[in-house]
């Protein structure tokens, strides 16, 4: 007697990601009604616009779930702004109908001293930076197997002419201080909206985001509800799809529209971009071997490591904001 031959397992791959888009809506959208509806007892939802894959699938799964009269879109552009987020925030909303408020929040931050702030600290490192200037911050290499991570000041002078500039430790902590403050006045609008129509307010971070700590304490991390938490950004482009975003928003490059100077968010915050680093993601999660994740990214098995080690040095970041408020007991 002969045994039979053994089932061929399929290698490890981006495909261990794919899903059944249609169950998925379905199943946010339950948890959505009651979640806003019962558990919040809340009338609808407000979220925050920005031309961006998450908080278009966002919205759309908001809007499929409470009807698009109980989902309102803030559009918050500021000096700064990419005008292509409003663009597409605008054919975001109109393609799955919700309302929409625009607050221009430039002046707001100007008076808070946003813009002023961080060139103070960005004259520190080049003296000339000035108007018609351009500014970012760029993370080093993660595969560059140091150990820990490395953040340069990037500008752009008038005529376009870029320079990297190492920052010291005050610099760096006093730009993305002046940064934060555009993620905090955003939530405070949103809150404004939210105690106005008796909505709940929706956080748009995905699985990656949430994990790794890629927003601002009591700012973009602030909400009521999180409805795309568990997904990995590859699946949230799956259920874009689906549910009907607009084609441009599905091909835009994800960005993080902070700063001055155009940026991807792999350039901001991640070792990778997004598609791979949900591979690696995954199979940390899910106890999958560094050789076969090095496959599957086309990576060496000595990358991969240093990308798991970025994760658990972010992880440990993102405990601070994730953490509540620590209060006295009696």
């Amino acid at each position: 007697m002969t045994n039979a031959p053994a089932a061929k397992t399929e290698p490890f791959s981006a495909r261990a990601l794919v899903l059944d888009a249609e169950v998925e809506i379905e199943r946010i959208c339950e948890w959505l009604r009651l979640t806003v509806l019962k558990d919040l007892r809340k009338r609808g939802a407000v979220l925050g616009l920005s031309g961006g894959i998450d908080s278009s699938v966002t919205a759309a799964l908001c809007a499929r779930a409470l009807s698009t009269g109980k989902v309102t879109g803030v559009f918050m552009p500021e000096h700064d702004s990419d005008p292509d987020s409003l663009r597409l925030g605008k054919a975001l909303a109109e393609a799955v109908g919700v309302e929409t408020v625009l607050e221009d929040i430039g002046p707001s931050l100007a008076a808070q001293g946003c813009y002023a702030r961080r060139d103070g600290f960005i004259r520190q490192v080049v003296p000339e930076f000035g108007e018609g200037w351009g500014c970012k911050v760029v993370l080093e290499d993660a595969l560059s197997n140091r150990g820990y991570n490395i953040s340069w000041l990037v500008v752009a002078d008038p005529e376009g002419n870029q320079s990297r500039h190492r920052m010291p430790l005050d610099v760096y902590l006093g730009m993305i201080a002046a940064a934060n403050m555009k993620q905090r006045t955003r939530k405070q609008m949103e809150y404004y909206h939210a105690d106005r129509l008796n909505f709940a307010v929706a956080g748009t971070p995905n699985r990656l985001e949430y994990d790794q700590g890629f927003f601002v304490k009591n700012g973009d991390g602030a909400a009521d509800f999180k409805p795309i938490a568990h997904l990995y950004k590859t699946q949230v482009y799956q259920l874009a799809e689906a549910l009907g975003v607009p084609e441009e928003i599905r091909r835009r490059p994800p960005t993080t529209d902070t700063w001055s100077l155009p940026q991807g968010q792999d350039e901001y915050y991640f070792s990778l971009p997004y598609d791979r680093m949900d591979i690696c993601l995954y199979a940390l999660n899910n106890g999958i071997s560094r050789e076969e994740t090095a496959k599957a990214v086309e990576l060496t098995t000595e990358q991969v490591d240093a990308v798991w080690r970025n994760i658990a040095s972010k992880r440990k970041v993102a405990e601070y904001l994730h953490a509540q408020p620590v209060a006295m007991a009696d």
